[in-house]
């Protein structure tokens, strides 16, 4: 009777969930500059989309092997989870993000050698670099967000930050279609535009991790906490577990793989279908990418908001639903009502990684730092599925839309009933 209880409490919005501020006033200006982190490396993540029809026009690559540049981007986030996780425990949340921006930099002006070589996989590995830097902050960022305030708003809170990471990835297509693929800067068909565009980017983080070190940030709950017994959360001891004894952040991360995955094929072959469904130049497709991220940030500040009359785990659930059906309307390949569902499959997918990676971190204490950890580590997906729907993009663009389906399944599960914290 008692699980019943528990598990009827943690699907539906306590008063205390309503009622709870998003952060408290000493956390504003650190909450500021943490949130600023999620818009920066959105910049980075829908950059890569932008790349991938770039090198297939410039350097010759096949869309299977343009999808290399997701494997390149997420595949750092299998290698730099963990020790992410094991810096900012042993250093804390502020040197964790002085390291993600140092390799976010580094990464940026790694463009220069690379485009002077015209060497695919020296950009591969220029973006594993700069994509162990995106891991570490995303690994840090999170639970820094999280313990800036009470548990009951975590939910909101890793939310508003997303929409924050949002607007990034407004940005990021809109400057790789205005520097990349409009031919407005440099040769048509060289690589100049993108040395310009990285050495600017380089710069400008640098800038950011100096302001940044200059930040004072408060300790927070369980930042450098090595006990691996009961801590306390929302008043109440938590039981001995280990980390993978508690099934909701295992299925947390099993879900997280997968969404990842739905992303990064969703985004890789955007410009694509635009192209090859639709008519539209690779420019003009790449601004209607930038139309649907801006989708994704309505929907983020929209599920912010639901958050406090819905359940997070039902609206996730539901939006999974959404997102299955405007799949199989973009795979029919009906012109304008499925380039429209394909715009709208942003929005629904808006809330799905703050979301499954909020209620993954619920009430696992000391564990909180390592959990981060390995569901930065989920991303992985994104770095696998792009090559698998590229195969299938390579004969019918449309068609390889079917293949989110699965994930989007999964998600589903996850917010329906595998995201309980008691058994």
């Amino acid at each position: 009777m008692e699980n019943s209880i528990s598990r009827a409490a943690a699907a539906t919005p306590s008063s205390s969930q309503k009622s709870a501020p998003l952060t408290e006033r000493r956390y504003w200006l650190v909450f500021g500059f943490v949130t600023l982190l999620f818009l920066l490396w959105g910049v980075a993540i829908t950059m890569g989309d932008v790349l991938n029809k770039h090198f297939q026009n410039v350097l010759g690559v096949t869309r299977a092997e343009s999808g290399l540049v997701q494997f390149s981007i997420f595949g750092a986030y299998a290698v730099m989870g963990i020790p992410a996780g094991l810096f900012m425990k042993r250093f804390g949340y502020k040197k964790g993000v002085l390291l993600g921006l140092s390799l976010y930099a580094i990464g940026s002006f790694m463009f220069v050698p690379a485009a002077d070589a015209e060497s695919f996989t020296f950009f591969r590995v220029a973006l594993f670099v700069l994509a162990c830097g995106l891991a570490t902050l995303e690994t840090v960022a999170h639970p820094f967000v999280a313990a800036l305030g009470t548990q009951a708003s975590s939910d909101r809170r890793i939310n508003f930050a997303q929409s924050f990471n949002g607007l990034g990835t407004i940005i990021g297509p809109l400057l790789g279609s205005y520097f990349i693929l409009s031919g407005n800067i440099g040769e048509v068909g060289s690589l100049t535009s993108i040395k310009m565009l990285y050495v600017g980017i380089g710069l400008t983080i640098f800038l950011v991790a100096v302001a940044f070190s200059l930040l004072r940030v408060p300790v927070l709950p369980f930042e450098g906490s090595d006990s691996p017994t009961g801590a306390q959360s929302g008043g109440a001891v938590l039981p001995r577990k280990s980390l993978f004894q508690h099934r909701h952040f295992v299925w947390a991360f099993v879900a997280q793989f997968f969404n990842a995955a739905a992303q990064g094929g969703t985004w890789a072959f955007f410009i694509n279908y635009g192209h090859e469904k639709m008519g539209l130049s690779d420019e003009v497709a790449g601004y209607y990418f930038a139309v649907s991220m801006v989708l994704m940030t309505v929907g983020r500040f929209a599920g912010t908001f639901l958050m406090k009359y819905v359940a997070p785990n039902k609206l996730l659930a539901i939006f999974a639903l959404c997102n299955i059906v405007m799949c199989i309307i973009i795979g029919q390949s009906w012109g304008w009502p499925s380039f429209v569902a394909l715009l709208m499959l942003n929005f629904f997918f808006s809330i799905m990684f703050p979301t499954i990676f909020s209620l993954g971190l619920k009430d696992l204490g000391p564990h909180t730092q390592q959990a981060s950890s390995f569901i930065v580590m989920g991303v992985v997906g994104a770095a696998i599925f792009p090559f698998i729907m590229g195969r299938v993009a390579d004969f019918d663009v449309g068609v390889a839309y079917y293949l989110p389906i699965i994930c989007y399944f999964v998600i589903f599960l996850f917010g329906a009933r595998f995201y309980k914290t008691s058994e």
